[in-house]
């Protein structure tokens, strides 16, 4: 195979992993921006690896955006900045500690992989997940309890979208907010990105038919919303909220391959309508707000 032809390949996998870095990066460093920034990272990087050998290139791709979130942190922490308006509650934790909690707790990385990330030993990625935890969650329903707040808000904006209810949409739209949506999935009219609530907000009523097929559902362990048909995922929308709990970010996407890789997850309270709208597909992985064995998040992991 020609070296234009491996690039090639890469740079195809590398779009279809884009949403999910791009996923980690906001959770990370909680700014459009600065996600968009540590996205370019990985593929700068990747291309003039030696990839070859590289058995599970997610993982690899997930490892670099990663290794460069930490970078971003580290530099911010130094300089003292603040990444949002209003405070983040990881903000309480050191880089290190973010970077182990969110990549564990809420993308299921393995251990093995965080320690690579922050080129730590494997006990002591664990540890700075589990001080982060008890520094977040003294009390114990707190990470629950914001998973339940985040749910109500994808609820909210898919009941909205549905109904074409553009006051509601902008309560709950971050200015700033981007939204991205793979071309095969919309006219030619219709841009790939778009900036601002108002014209995130009015487009919703092009697609509330699509949206009356939408079911809320955790998408890699946050909350966001699967279009099924005939009971099969067809559509995911990531959906990443800010520490405002405004949405920030709407990534769309039809890829097939990227819907398999995905862990999808009914919520333990929602509306009971959504238990018959999604066959199972993806990833197995267990009901939000039931810890899983450590052995079974390993098993999780790309």
């Amino acid at each position: 195979m020609s070296a234009t032809k491996d690039l090639a390949d890469l740079a195809q996998r590398f779009d279809a992993d884009r949403r999910r870095m791009r996923s980690v990066a906001f959770q990370l460093l909680g700014s459009v921006a600065d996600a968009d920034d540590a996205v370019q990272s990985p593929w700068l990087k990747a291309s003039r690896a030696d990839y070859g050998a590289v058995e599970n290139l997610t993982g690899w791709f997930t490892t670099i955006v990663a290794r460069e979130a930490l970078d971003q942190l580290r530099v911010r922490k130094r300089r003292a900045e603040q990444p949002l308006a209003e405070t983040d509650e990881l903000d309480r934790l050191s880089p290190a500690q973010r970077v182990a909690f969110v990549l564990h707790d809420v993308f299921a990385m393995p251990f093995e992989q965080i320690a690579a990330v922050t080129n730590r030993s494997e006990d002591a990625a664990k540890k700075l997940a589990s001080r982060a935890r008890a520094r977040l969650h003294a009390d114990p329903a707190a990470q629950p309890r914001r998973t339940a707040d985040h749910l109500k808000v994808v609820e909210a904006f898919l009941r909205a979208s549905r109904s074409g209810d553009i006051a509601g949409l902008l309560e709950l739209l971050a200015p700033e907010v981007v939204r991205t949506v793979d071309p095969a999935l919309v006219p030619a009219d219709v841009p790939t990105t778009m900036r601002g609530a108002d014209q995130v907000a009015r487009e919703t009523r092009r697609f509330a038919r699509r949206a009356r097929a939408g079911a809320v559902m955790l998408i890699d362990g946050a909350p966001g919303i699967v279009i099924a048909a005939r009971g099969r995922a067809q559509v995911l929308l990531v959906i990443g909220i800010g520490a405002d709990d405004r949405i920030h970010t709407i990534d769309i996407t039809g890829n097939a391959e990227r819907i398999l890789r995905a862990a999808l997850a009914l919520p333990r309270w929602p509306p009971q309508e959504y238990h018959n709208l999604v066959a199972y597909q993806g990833r197995q992985t267990q009901v939000a707000g039931e810890p899983a064995a450590s052995q079974d998040r390993g098993s999780h992991a790309r």
